[in-house]
């Protein structure tokens, strides 16, 4: 395995990026180069000082064309939210590789024309683009066409993500921007963040498709809500008895006219003591279930500290599961590499 350094630009700092910044700092694979920061207040300061550690020796900038003009292998692209591809492109073009957690993870019909952009801009700068994470970017994808290896027959692949919202993720990431609070007609009538990310759980299943050599039909999706039947505090408020405190999102590929691929995102403040319907699903964690011959299951959840604690580690898992990826995008062709091209991705500096 290649003892190579590859010098690294951190772009933005938020939940995702801090972690770039700490795993950067420590990681012997890697060297800290630049990092890009939106937030007036975070620039001049020492990268170490945003993400909360020792001082690293290298200040955030805000200055665009500055980080655009350093020397990297590579760029840790992590906006909040979505994906900019003329950024991205930018990027490509100066000779720097790119991976991302905000999108793009598989060529699909539903992005022909930003992929063509894409793969234009790698072979202008010759250079690599990959997108990963944690769902989409393993347990989605990853995850599933891993347990396929060790069966001999699939009718069907679920994928179920489970999360806690009031013990297991950030609140103010969750509760506005998916909705929860809201009156039920309201929210099974106007998309939510979680809702809209259909097109990129769509290319996770692509990836799926793909990796068995089968071509997706079309994506169905159907929405269903639990509400409160009594107040539910919370530490930034309340969600009101009556209002929305759960959510199910059944997402569907069919191929040949069948199901052969199935997400299902079920995200919750409550438990079957105060939800309607009472809804009960247990921890937070990722299940694949393979329905098949023989049926398979494989769950990926948090564990607890040496102290007993615990915290659902998904901001670190959507992190790791790209940044692992930088030395073999690095190392690869020209051009957008996905998880299939990938193959076993080989982790450096962890031991």
């Amino acid at each position: 395995m290649s003892e190579q350094t590859y010098r690294v630009i951190q772009w933005m700092s938020g939940r995702v990026g801090k972690i770039g910044i700490r795993h950067f700092a420590a990681s012997p694979a890697f060297d800290l180069v630049g990092v890009l920061v939106h937030d007036k207040e975070k620039v001049g300061k020492d990268a170490g000082q945003i993400a909360g550690i020792e001082p690293v020796g290298v200040v955030a900038t805000d200055d665009v064309e500055a980080i655009l003009a350093m020397d990297a292998d590579c760029v840790f692209y992590t906006p909040w939210l979505f994906a900019d591809v003329e950024t991205i492109c930018r990027i490509l073009r100066t000779g720097k590789n790119v991976v991302t957690t905000a999108g793009y993870f598989h060529p699909n019909k539903d992005n022909q024309i930003d992929g063509a952009k894409i793969e234009a801009a790698c072979r202008a700068g010759g250079t690599s683009f990959h997108g990963g994470g944690i769902h989409p970017g393993y347990a989605g994808d990853v995850l599933p066409l891993t347990l396929a290896r060790v069966v001999s027959r699939i009718d069907t692949i679920h994928v179920y993500e489970i999360v806690n919202v009031l013990t297991d993720a950030p609140l103010e990431d969750h509760l506005g921007l998916f909705g929860f609070g809201k009156g039920k007609d309201d929210f099974l009538s106007n998309p939510t963040m979680l809702g809209m990310g259909v097109p990129f759980f769509a290319q996770a299943m692509a990836t799926i498709a793909d990796g068995l050599g089968r071509e997706i039909d079309e994506v169905t999706t159907e929405l269903t809500a639990a509400t409160a039947t009594e107040d539910i505090t919370h530490q930034l408020g309340v969600i009101r008895s009556g209002s929305v405190a759960a959510q199910r999102h059944d997402w569907t590929a069919w191929s040949d006219g069948k199901p052969l691929i199935v997400f299902h995102a079920m995200y919750t403040t409550g438990d079957a003591s105060n939800l309607d319907p009472a809804w009960d699903w247990g921890k937070t964690r990722y299940r694949i279930v393979i329905d098949g011959d023989p049926p398979t299951e494989l769950t990926l959840e948090g564990g607890t500290r040496p102290d007993g604690s615990f915290a659902h580690p998904g901001y670190n898992w959507t992190a790791m599961s790209a940044i692992h990826a930088i030395p073999d995008v690095c190392d690869a062709p020209p051009g957008w590499i996905t998880q299939l091209d990938l193959g076993l991705v080989r982790p450096r500096g962890l031991v």
